[in-house]
């Protein structure tokens, strides 16, 4: 039996979850595709990023994550791209946003009901598909009642357009109101060991009220991927430039963290960092890592993130080692993109 067969049958024995309410199961390691539109990260090579999603669709990660912003529609070509090359929509669970625009390179919120109804019909072009399984307001609109939007998303759900509805980057208080007016069945938001401020309020609420919860950014743009050195450079463009955790001093703290955990994930449990990073957020308790790759090779260490956990003592470990040498630290506050300028 080919050993990406092997992978797949065991990933799906042990490692799907059940979204409440949609008859959905995802893997609990989903492919992320911000990268693959090549904005903010420096640009794509397309035959790669395709050849990478059919990668992890062989290797059993079934939810492939994608946004129009990502590339302004080029990431979710892409996937539509990929998942129709590989043959696979019956078994692919897509998840895509709405509620950003763009303009000049430039992009802003808008998540009024006439941009949803209409990107949801871009994005389904895009994609080559006649619904899309999870669709997730990418952030909140200060401009946008949020029953507004929530209404619109009802819409798309009561249409069969959507089998899903999700939220990102959204506080208890707005995933409330929107729960006012529609289903609200995922919720996205950043996490990972060096960036977890919804552990406080964001997780326990959706636990409480069985929203299942996809954590971005993994690997921290890389810096948990045991690759990053202190003199590494970025292309123009590529958001690590402007991104306050790579900038010295700061940059250094992080990397000794990355340094430390790396050396006990290898004593112990003979992985890497990039593997503890996703197991991590797994045995916190976040339903779905997203893990981020742009080439076939970089799913590789994703083989290594099935079969083992952290106990709590690996993970009091863990928090001493983030606690003694991150002093200064920082979230990722400067990813979010303006509002809307009042008309």
């Amino acid at each position: 039996m080919p050993q990406s067969r092997q992978v797949q049958n065991e990933l799906i024995d042990t490692e799907l979850i059940a979204i409440p309410g949609t008859g959905l199961r995802v893997s609990r390691v989903a492919l992320g595709t911000w990268a693959m539109g090549g904005w903010m990260w420096g640009g794509t090579d397309e035959r790669e990023a395709t050849a990478t999603i059919i990668a992890a669709l062989d290797q059993g990660i079934t939810l492939i994550d994608t946004a129009p912003a990502y590339g302004f529609g080029l990431s979710e070509e892409i996937v539509g791209r990929a998942v129709a090359t590989a043959g696979t929509r019956q078994h692919a669970i897509i998840a895509t946003k709405v509620g950003l625009d763009w303009h000049d390179g430039k992009v802003y919120r808008n998540a009024s009901r006439d941009r949803i109804l209409r990107e949801a019909e871009d994005s389904l072009r895009r994609l080559r598909t006649d619904h899309i399984d999870i669709y997730q307001v990418h952030w909140p609109d200060p401009l946008v009642p949020i029953w507004e939007t929530a209404e619109a998303m009802l819409t798309l759900y009561q249409q069969g357009k959507i089998r899903a509805i999700g939220v990102s980057n959204f506080s208890v208080s707005q995933m409330q109101q929107f729960r006012q007016i529609a289903p609200l069945h995922v919720l996205q938001a950043p996490y990972n060991l060096f960036e977890r401020s919804i552990e406080m309020e964001i997780l326990p609420y959706c636990r409480q009220h069985g929203i299942v919860t996809f954590g971005y950014g993994a690997l921290c743009r890389g810096l948990l991927s045991g690759r990053i050195q202190s003199d590494t450079t970025f292309p123009e463009g590529d958001l690590r430039r402007l991104d306050p955790k790579f900038q010295p001093p700061r940059i250094g703290q992080y990397l000794k963290a990355m340094q430390q955990l790396d050396q006990l994930v290898r004593t112990d449990f003979h992985r890497r960092v990039i593997q503890l990073a996703v197991r991590w957020m797994l045995d916190q308790g976040i339903d779905v890592a997203l893990w981020g790759a742009r080439h076939p090779a970089q799913l590789f260490p994703e083989l290594g993130v099935n079969g083992w956990s952290l106990d709590k003592t690996a993970m009091a470990r863990i928090d001493r080692i983030l606690r003694e040498t991150i002093t200064d630290p920082i979230g990722p506050e400067f990813m979010a993109p303006p509002q809307r300028v009042p008309e």
